[in-house]
């Protein structure tokens, strides 16, 4: 266990989660993986991220909602040199998911994280980059598939739209950071943005898809260092994998966006 502030860490509100497997820290990084019923498309990172030797640079950490597809059994994750599996059983989604891993991974005493989602869609081969630069004091690194070196693959042209010329550019303005993708979660946060009292990421505000808005918003607003990495994002072609429906969903998002963007997720002042 890391020693940092007692009374800050006893604050934070997390959700209740299980830890079906831990094999203790190796590396000074983790990669966190958010899952739920993934089925091939889990497996087929983890593949991935086993023949980049991804492990021997991080440990890989997933953090399940509950799936019921039986895509984490233990050997094999095993097998593809996974670390950790933990299970929230708290209320919340992706939000909350985030939480109870980013809370365990501080706990172990990690220097920073690496977030990718396990739906397969992104490119594993960019977090040794990621980690370089947050070695080299960056804060903040955001994946984008819009500048010179990434690329977007069948995305949804309604998505494309939402990204570039609502989402990026609200945050953009809001920040202070010219932000090009901002709703994916391929990202990398340092220890010491994760701890900042000013930050306060862990609190049950954030129980959906609240917490990616807020950081873009929020960390280049007081101060951290953010850049944005070219990326590879691909979509299955035909019928999108999402857990976001088409409708409520999407107003869901927009109603985020404007939250944050507002600055109605910052921590309350005393």
């Amino acid at each position: 266990m890391s020693n940092f502030n007692l009374a800050i860490r006893s604050s934070w509100q997390v959700p209740t989660f299980e830890t079906p497997l831990w094999l203790g820290k190796q590396n000074s990084y983790c990669v966190v993986i958010p899952v739920i019923n993934e089925g091939e498309r889990i497996k087929n990172l983890l593949s991935k991220m086993a023949a980049l030797k991804t492990n021997e640079i991080a440990d890989i950490i997933i953090i399940d909602a509950g799936s019921t597809d039986g895509s984490l059994e233990l050997q094999s994750l095993q097998q593809n040199r996974v670390r950790g599996l933990l299970v929230k059983t708290g209320v919340g989604k992706l939000s909350a998911q985030l939480r109870c891993a980013y809370a365990f991974a501080l706990d172990q005493g990690y220097e920073g994280i690496v977030s990718i989602d396990g739906n397969d869609k992104d490119d594993p081969a960019g977090i040794a980059r990621f980690i370089d630069a947050l070695k080299q004091g960056i804060d903040f690194v955001q994946a984008s598939r819009f500048i010179a070196g990434g690329a977007a693959e069948n995305t949804p042209v309604t998505r494309d739209f939402a990204i570039r010329f609502i989402h990026a550019p609200m945050l953009s303005l809001a920040s202070g950071f010219k932000w090009t993708d901002t709703t994916q979660g391929f990202r990398a946060y340092s220890r010491k943005l994760l701890l900042d009292p000013t930050l306060s990421l862990f609190r049950d505000i954030f129980l959906e898809y609240e917490l990616l808005a807020y950081l873009s918003y929020r960390a280049p607003k007081i101060g951290y260092q953010c850049i944005e990495l070219p990326t590879v994002r691909r979509y299955p072609k035909g019928k999108v994998p999402s857990k976001i429906s088409a409708f409520k969903g999407n107003l869901n998002l927009l109603t985020v966006l404007f939250t944050a963007c507002l600055g109605g997720y910052n921590p309350k002042q005393n």
